[in-house]
Order: C-alpha cells, then structure tokens, then sequence
C-alpha cells in the first residue's frame, strides 16, 4: 500500500480498527507472558533455593547420627 500522509496510514485504508487493535492485543499478550515467565522463574529459583537447604540440612542430620 501507498500512502499519502501520517494520517492515512493511521486510518488503514478504513481498516484501523482491526489493525491497530490486533497490533494492541498482540502487545499486551506479549508483555502478559513476560510477566508470567519472571514469576515462574522467581518461584522456581525459590523452591530450588529452599530444596537445596532441605537437603543440607538433612544432610548434616545424617552426618550427626553416623557421628553418634
């Protein structure tokens, strides 16, 4: 397509709605997934953090009984 100012880009041919709207909903699902994917890694970091002092920990249990 050829268009002849800023204006008639904008308006799409009539067809703005549809595509400024999809290139919105595009955008925002985008950013939604990056959201989603920080939280998942943050709780993932989180619970290997805490199952790896579990196992310390129960590691250490293990090293005292065989001590005594």
């Amino acid at each position: 397509m050829n268009w002849g100012s800023l204006s008639d880009f904008i308006a799409m041919g009539g067809y703005a709605p549809f595509v400024w709207g999809s290139y919105g909903v595009t955008a925002v699902l985008i950013a939604l997934e990056i959201l989603l994917l920080r939280q998942r890694r943050r709780r993932a970091q989180q619970q290997a953090r805490l199952a790896a002092e579990f196992n310390h920990e129960t590691e250490r249990e293990n090293d005292d009984e065989t001590q005594n």
